[in-house]
């Protein structure tokens, strides 16, 4: 997470007082739920979000099977990423994340203010399953942009490709072991993240479960459009 002189100190005072005990769904680790904010998050504009890192770049598939160099969909606009595999079920597995970014897409289309400035990107860390044409079924209508949101949903052509942004982005995933026999298992393990992407493809805020709902985020996207001078009632 990153430094916050005021903001900081107060999620994580509250992170401590509404902290759920960790468990682990359709193999995520979770820490945390995304029910009910329990908090009341500083508003947008009075923190600032200091730059993590750069995000990595690497090649990925789009739902048309077409190569293209990730950085395509990190620059330009304020950009939400986060790591999905399609064939988790659980609701508080991989669709967590799938929640929270339909709640900001409804808000945001509420917003002109917000039209053409953000974009999604969900990437698949199961290219061995996720397919091009996986994803796009995964994606359904959500693919289409609609009033000034694009949602891309992207995957990688094998693990050697899917290797450096998994890393890069500090992304840990693992297969599970079958403990009678000590093999590993098709069930994917990782801890859930989602990244707050600048226009200059700096991360700007990682998310786990704990802090990952739709007014905290959306907070975070209105605080990086104020820096630009971006005024929002």
């Amino acid at each position: 997470m990153t430094v916050r002189p005021n903001a900081t100190i107060a999620r994580l005072l509250t992170l401590f007082a509404v902290m759920l005990v960790s468990r682990i769904a359709c193999g995520h680790q979770q820490d945390g739920r995304d029910a009910i904010l329990e908090f009341e998050p500083p508003g947008p504009g009075t923190y600032r979000l200091h730059r993590i890192m750069s995000a990595p770049d690497g090649r990925v598939l789009d739902t048309e099977g077409r190569s293209q160099k990730l950085s395509r969909f990190l620059q330009d606009k304020i950009t939400l990423l986060g790591f999905i595999y399609t064939t988790c079920t659980d609701p508080e597995g991989c669709p967590l994340a799938y929640r929270v970014f339909d709640g900001l897409k409804k808000e945001i289309q509420a917003t002109p203010a917000l039209h053409g400035e953000v974009r999604f990107v969900t990437l698949s860390f199961d290219p061995a399953r996720d397919s091009p044409e996986v994803m796009k079924h995964y994606a359904g209508s959500r693919i289409k942009e609609s009033r000034g949101l694009r949602w891309y949903f992207l995957t990688t052509r094998s693990a050697r490709d899917l290797l450096p942004l998994v890393e890069g982005f500090g992304q840990d995933i693992r297969y599970s072991v079958d403990k009678s026999t000590g093999r590993p298992v098709r069930e994917l393990s990782h801890v859930l993240k989602v990244f707050l992407i600048d226009r200059s493809g700096s991360i700007r805020e990682i998310y786990t479960s704990t802090f990952l709902h739709p007014q905290v985020v959306m907070n975070d996207i209105k605080t990086l459009l104020m820096e630009e001078g971006a005024r929002f009632p």
